[in-house]
C-alpha cells in the first residue's frame, strides 16, 4: 500500500514536561517520527509546551508550536493549520488524553486520526471498556469493579476484598493508584485517583501481587500483519510498577510453550483494538495461568526500552504505518536490507534498571508501588544476566550503600524500595538462602541464582584467586578497580591480566543479516566487531539517566553538537546509557556505545580507535567530573586524545571555591562573601565571620544537590554530617546568602577571542531558590539598561578570564544596584535549549564548533533583542511522591519544564503555568497566608486579585492585615484550630489558588499539610511573593487580553 494520498499534512501532539511517569522517552519517539513522517513527504505540526526537547527543535517539523498541551489551544492550531490527520500515539498519555477531548469536543472533523484509532484509546484506557473488550475476546482479567464515586467503596470491598489494587482511568505512570491493604487506605487512594482521572473512574481489582509480570511489544500494519518487537519480562513480581522494576530483555524464564500461549494472546489483543502501529500489552502469569493486565495502544516507556534493546526503530515504523505502508513495505533501517515484518532477534542480555530521585527528597514515601516514583532509568547490555546486572548498577552512577544486619536485609527485602535491587546481593552476603530471599521478594529463583553467582564470585576472589578467577569475573561484569580491590592486586596487574574488551554490535538480527548501523556494547570475548582506521573522531559523553538536577536538556545539547560536527565532516560518537534519548537513536551519531559511563569504560572506548577529542561539556556535571580522570589515564597512556573546550585545569578554577574567588578578584568582579571549609570546626569559624544566614553545599555537585540556607550554629552542625556524606573528597562551600536579590542566569559561548551571550534570564523567584527551579524570563522585566550592560561586561571578562572555550553558564544575583557573581559553570546548563527556542541561537551548535576550533565572529550571531517575552516555568513532582517537603529552596526539586511564550509577559507566563498544570484561576477563591515580614509587599498583590473579582481567605493575621489596608478577606481556622480550615475548603473545590510562603523551619512544618492537600487535590499553590506577584500580572492579563496562539518561526522571523 502507498502513502494514504489524503494525509498531506499531519498534526503530531507531543507529551509535554518530563515528569515521574512520562519521560525523555517520549521526545524519542516523537522526533523519530517527525524524520519518519517527513520522510515520505508528509508535512509536520508538532504541538508541545517542553523547549528542552529536540522535538521542538525549528528544523525537526514544518511548523512548531511550543503552547500549552490544552484541547482548546489544539483545536485554534488545527483551525489554523488544517491538517489531515492527527498523530497522537507519540505523545505519551498526554497525547492519546488530549486526542480523545479533541474528539469529544467536535474539534477533530475533517482531521483523520491515525495510528491509534478513538475507539482503541477508550477501549485501552476506559477501564469498564477495557474489560468488556478482554471478556468478549475471552482474555482473562482480574476480577473487578469500576467506581465513579466513593459511596461505591463498600460494594468494592465485597466484589473484590482486600488486598486491592487501584488504577485510575487515563493517568500516566499509574498516577494516583497503589495497593491497598486495609479500608482505610483504599478510601485515601480511590480518593486521589478519582480526582486524578480525566473520566473521575477508578478500576479496584482483585490483586494478583506476587505473579511474574510479562510485556509484549507489539506492531500491527492494516494489513493484519502483527509481529512481536520484544518481549520482556520484569525481575520485580506483579504489585511494581513495569516503569520501577528492573526489566529483563528477552525472556528468559518462559518455556517455549509459555511463551507462545502470551504471544499468541498479545497479538490477538492488538487485533481486537484495530490499532495499527505499535501497543503494549502486560501480563501477569502464574504456574500455567495468566491474567491481562494493562493495554497501551501508543508508544510508551516500555517501548523505548524495546527499541533500544532490539535496535527496532519502533516509533518510525509506527508512524510509517499509520500513513498507509504495511510492515513488508517498509525498510529496517538498522539492517538495511531486511523487511520491519522480521521479528527482531537477540542474542545478548539486557537490563533496565530504574532511576530514583529519592537522594533529593529524603523524607519522600520510597515504597514501589503500581504507581510510578523514578525520574528515569539506565540501560545495560551483556552476553550474560550477571554481566548486564553489574553494568546496570554501574550506569546508574547512585551512592550504594552496604547492608550487613540481617533485620535490615530482611524489611528492605520483603518491603520493595529503591534499595531493593543493590540488597539482594547483600543478602547473599549475610548468607541468606535462594529460597529464603524468594519468599521475602516473589522474585523467581533464576534471577537470584544469577545475583548469587555474582556474590560467589566475590567471595572467591577475596580468596587465593588465580588468574583465570580474574578474567572470569570480568565476563560477568566486574571492573578493574573491584577486582583490585577485592584481590588486593595493583591495578596495573589486573589490566596486564585481562586486556582490553571487545565490542559486539546490536544489529536486530542476532547477525543473522549484516547491519549498517553501528550501535555497540562491550563485553569479554574474543572478536571485536569494530575495526578502527586513522579518521580522526571525536567522543561525546552523554548524560546518563535523567534525574533531578540532570535532565533531557544535556540530551539536546549533545545531540545538537553532533549535529553541528558533522555538519563540520567530523565522525562523531557518542557514550551514554538511557534508553529514552534521542542521543541514542539509532541513527543520531556516527558510532554509539551503550555503556556505564565510568573512567574505565570511557578510556577502554578511547583505546579502541583513533579519537582527535573528547567532549564532556554537553554531558553535565557529571560529564564534567570526568574530565581530569580522563586527562590524566589518556596522559599516562600516551594517546594523542585532548578534552575539547575548555581544559580541565579551568574547569577546576571554577570549580575550586578559592581559585574562583582569586580570579574574581584580579579582573574586579564583586561576589558575595564565601569561603570554603573541610570540617565541622572549620566551618563553624567561617560561617560565624561570614555572619548568618548562609548559603551552604558540597562542591562538584549537580542541581543543588544537599544544598541549604542555614540560619545559625545549630543548623550548620546538621547539615554537615550530610553534605561531607555526598562528597567526601571535596570542601563544604559556605557563602553569604543575599535575602530579597534578583538572580540572574546568563548562557554564553565563548571562542578564547569573543563573547557571544545567547541570553539573559531574569528570575521570577527570589535568590535562595534554585534556579532550576525558578520561573525565569527573557527578555528582563525589572532591570535598568545600566545594570544588564555590567551583566554583559562582567560575563565576558569570567569567560575570557577563566579560558572558556565553549559554553558557560554564569550565575548572578542583583541586590541594592550591586552585581553579584554567584558562580560560572563553563558546560552545557540545564537552560540552553529555553535560551535557544526563546531567540533562535543555537547555542550548542555554535559552542561545538567553536570547541573543534571555529571562531564566532565567522558564525555571524550576535546577541538578539527579541519583541516576544519567553517564560520558563518547571514541573515539580509533588504529586507523585508522598511526603516530600513542597517549599522551594536551594535545593532542586523539579523533573521537567514547559515553556510560555506571547507578546507579554503577563499572558506568557499564563502560558507557562498553565503548562506546567498549576491553572491560575480566573475567577474563584485564593487563600493567602504570608509571614508577618511579607505583608506589606502582599497589599498590592492582594489588591490586584481583589480587583479582577477573586475572593480573598485567609487566617487571622494575614485577614486583619488585609483589612486594615481596606481590602476584603473571609476569615477561615488555622489547620490545627480546626473546621472551618483551608483543607476542608479544597476538599470541597472551594479554593482555586494557594499563596502561602513559610519562611522557617517551624512555619514549614506548620503549613505542610495545607501543601500537601493542595497537591493532593491539583490546586496551585505559590511559595513565593515574586511568583505571586507574577500570578497576579498573569491573571490580570488574561481578564482583558486573550493568548496569541502562534508557532515558534513567527517569533523568530519578527
Amino acid at each position: 500500500m502507498p502513502v494514504k494520498p489524503n494525509i498531506k499534512k499531519v498534526l503530531l501532539i507531543g507529551s509535554g514536561p518530563i515528569q515521574i511517569g512520562q519521560a525523555a522517552e517520549f521526545d524519542f519517539s516523537g522526533s523519530q517520527a517527525c524524520r519518519a513522517l517527513r520522510e515520505e513527504g508528509v508535512s509536520v505540526v508538532l504541538v508541545n509546551s517542553n523547549p528542552a526537547t529536540i522535538q521542538t527543535d525549528p528544523e525537526m517539523a514544518d511548523e512548531i508550536y511550543i503552547e500549552p498541551i490544552r484541547a482548546d489551544v489544539i483545536a485554534e492550531i488545527i483551525r489554523k493549520e488544517s491538517p489531515d490527520g492527527i498523530l497522537s500515539g507519540m505523545g505519551g498519555q498526554t497525547g492519546l488524553n488530549m486526542t480523545a477531548e479533541l474528539a469529544e469536543r467536535g474539534a477533530l472533523e475533517g482531521v483523520e486520526i491515525l495510528g491509534t484509532p478513538l475507539e482503541a484509546i477508550y477501549q485501552g484506557e476506559d477501564r469498564e471498556k477495557f474489560r468488556s473488550l478482554m471478556e468478549r475476546i475471552c482474555e482473562p482479567v482480574p476480577k473487578s469493579m469500576i467506581l465513579n464515586r466513593m459511596d461505591q467503596i463498600d460494594e468494592a470491598m465485597e466484589t473484590v476484598g482486600l488486598p486491592a489494587i487501584i488504577r485510575p482511568a487515563y493517568t500516566l505512570g499509574g498516577s494516583g493508584g497503589g495497593i491497598a491493604h486495609t479500608r482505610e487506605e483504599l478510601d485515601r487512594i480511590v480518593e486521589i485517583g478519582l480526582t486524578r482521572s480525566r473520566i473521575h473512574q477508578v478500576l479496584i481489582e482483585e490483586s494478583v501481587v506476587g505473579w511474574k509480570e510479562i510485556e509484549f511489544e507489539v506492531m500491527r500494519d492494516a494489513a493484519d500483519t502483527c509481529i512481536i518487537v520484544c518481549g520482556m519480562e520484569n525481575v520485580d513480581a506483579m504489585g511494581v510498577h513495569t516503569g520501577e522494576s528492573v526489566v529483563v530483555a528477552p525472556i528468559l524464564s518462559l518455556r517455549d510453550d509459555e511463551f507462545q500461549m502470551l504471544r499468541s494472546a498479545a497479538i490477538k489483543i492488538i487485533r481486537a483494538l484495530d490499532v495499527q502501529g505499535g501497543c503494549n500489552i502486560q501480563f501477569a502469569y502464574q504456574n500455567g495461568d495468566y491474567r491481562v493486565i494493562e493495554v497501551n495502544p501508543r508508544v510508551s516507556r516500555s517501548s523505548a526500552l524495546a527499541s533500544k534493546a532490539t535496535g527496532y526503530p519502533i516509533a518510525r515504523v509506527a508512524a510509517k504505518i499509520a500513513i498507509g505502508l504495511h510492515l513488508d513495505e517498509i525498510t529496517n533501517s538498522v539492517t538495511g536490507c531486511t523487511p520491519a515484518s522480521f521479528e527482531p532477534a537477540i542474542d545478548y542480555i539486557v537490563v533496565k534498571v530504574p532511576r530514583w530521585p529519592f537522594d533529593k527528597f529524603k523524607n519522600a514515601d520510597r515504597t514501589l508501588t503500581t504507581a510510578m516514583k523514578s525520574t528515569g532509568e539506565v540501560m545495560a547490555i551483556g552476553r550474560t544476566v550477571e554481566e548486564a546486572f553489574k553494568k546496570s548498577l554501574r550506569s546508574l552512577d547512585t551512592d550504594i550503600y552496604l547492608h550487613t544486619n540481617a533485620s535490615e536485609i530482611r524489611m528492605i527485602l520483603s518491603r520493595p524500595t529503591d534499595e531493593r535491587f543493590a540488597t539482594l546481593f547483600d543478602a547473599f552476603r549475610a548468607g541468606f538462602t535462594v529460597d529464603e530471599v524468594a519468599g521475602l521478594t516473589n522474585i523467581i529463583p533464576f534471577f537470584l541464582e544469577k545475583i548469587k553467582n555474582i556474590v560467589c564470585m566475590e567471595e572467591r576472589l577475596g580468596q587465593e584467586a588465580s588468574d583465570e578467577d580474574i578474567r572470569r569475573a570480568k565476563t560477568i561484569g566486574f571492573t578493574n578497580d573491584e577486582l583490585a580491590g577485592l584481590t588486593g592486586r595493583e591495578p596495573g596487574d589486573i589490566e596486564a591480566i585481562v586486556g582490553n574488551p571487545t565490542y559486539k554490535m546490536v544489529d536486530t538480527c542476532a547477525a543473522e543479516f549484516p547491519a549498517k548501523t553501528p550501535y555497540f556494547y562491550s563485553t569479554w570475548e574474543e572478536d571485536c566487531e569494530i575495526t578502527a582506521d586513522e579518521r580522526q573522531k571525536v567522543l561525546i559523553l552523554g548524560s546518563g539517566p535523567i534525574r533531578i538536577g540532570q535532565g533531557i536538556e544535556f540530551d539536546y545539547c549533545t545531540v545538537h553538537a553532533v549535529k553541528a560536527l558533522r555538519e563540520e565532516g567530523v565522525e562523531v560518537h557518542i557514550v551514554n546509557n538511557n534508553p529514552e534519548t534521542v542521543s541514542t537513536d539509532f541513527d543520531t551519531s556516527d558510532r554509539l556505545f551503550f555503556e556505564p559511563m565510568q573512567l574505565e569504560d570511557v578510556v577502554n572506548i578511547l583505546k579502541k580507535d583513533n579519537y582527535l577529542g573528547v567532549m564532556v561539556q554537553f554531558g553535565g556535571q557529571n560529564a564534567v567530573n570526568l574530565a581530569v580522570p580522563i586527562h590524566e589515564s589518556i596522559a599516562a597512556l600516551g594517546l594523542a586524545t585532548k578534552i575539547l573546550g575548555t581544559s580541565p585545569d579551568s574547569m577546576d578554577v571554577a570549580e575550586d571555591r578559592d581559585r574562583f574567588a582569586a580570579l574574581l578578584a584580579r579582573i574586579d568582579i564583586p561576589s558575595p562573601p564565601n569561603t570554603s571549609a573541610f570540617s565541622l570546626e572549620e566551618a563553624r569559624a567561617k560561617a560565624a565571620a561570614i555572619g548568618y544566614p548562609v548559603l551552604v553545599r558540597p562542591s562538584y555537585v549537580l542541581g543543588g544537590r544537599a544544598m541549604e540556607i542555614v540560619h545559625d550554629e545549630i543548623e550548620l552542625e546538621s547539615y554537615m554530617k550530610e553534605a561531607v556524606r555526598v562528597s567526601r573528597h571535596h570542601p563544604v562551600l559556605i557563602d553569604s546568602f543575599l535575602q530579597n536579590a534578583v538572580e540572574l542566569d546568563v548562557d554564553a559561548v565563548c571562542d578564547g577571542e569573543d563573547v557571544l551571550i545567547g541570553g539573559i534570564m531574569e528570575h521570577i523567584e527570589e535568590a535562595g531558590v534554585h534556579s532550576g527551579d525558578s520561573a525565569c524570563v527573557i527578555p528582563t522585566q525589572s532591570l535598568a539598561d545600566e545594570i544588564l550592560e555590567r551583566v554583559r561586561d562582567y560575563t565576558k571578562k569570567i569567560s575570557l578570564g577563566l579560558g572558556v572555550i565553549g559554553l558557560v553558564n554564569i550565575q548572578l544575583a542583583v541586590k541594592d544596584g550591586v552585581v553579584y557573581v554567584l558562580e560560572a559553570n563553563p558546560r552545557a546548563s540545564r537552560t540552553v535549549p529555553f535560551v535557544s527556542k526563546a531567540t533562535g541561537i543555537p547555542l550548542a551548535k555554535i559552542a561545538a564548533k567553536v570547541m573543534i576550533g571555529k571562531k564566532l565572529r565567522d558564525m555571524g550571531y550576535s546577541e538578539r533583542s527579541i519583541s516576544h517575552v519567553a517564560v520558563k516555568e518547571v514541573l515539580l513532582p509533588f504529586n507523585k511522591l508522598p511526603g516530600v517537603d513542597t517549599v522551594l529552596g536551594p535545593e532542586m526539586k523539579s523533573t521537567g519544564e514547559v515553556m510560555g511564550i506571547d507578546y507579554d509577559f503577563g499572558r506568557a507566563y499564563y502560558k507557562a503555568c498553565i503548562s506546567a498544570d498549576n491553572e491560575l484561576p480566573l475567577k474563584g477563591n485564593v487563600f493567602i497566608s504570608v509571614s508577618r515580614e511579607q505583608r506589606e509587599e502582599i497589599i498590592p498583590i492582594a489588591k490586584t486579585l481583589r480587583d479582577i473579582g477573586l475572593s480573598l481567605y485567609g487566617t487571622q493575621g494575614t485577614v486583619e492585615y488585609l483589612n486594615e489596608a481596606g481590602i476584603d478577606a473571609s476569615l477561615i481556622r488555622k489547620v490545627q484550630e480546626g473546621s472551618p480550615n483551608v483543607i476542608d475548603l479544597l476538599r470541597r473545590g472551594e479554593i482555586r489558588l494557594i499563596v502561602n510562603t513559610p519562611m522557617d523551619k517551624q512555619s514549614r512544618q506548620d503549613h505542610y499539610q495545607i501543601m500537601r492537600a493542595a497537591v493532593d487535590y491539583g490546586v496551585p499553590y505559590i511559595t513565593t511573593i515574586q511568583a505571586a506577584r507574577a500570578a497576579a500580572l498573569a491573571i490580570q492579563a488574561m481578564n482583558h487580553e486573550k493568548i496569541t496562539i502562534e508557532p515558534l518561526s513567527h517569533y523568530h522571523s519578527n
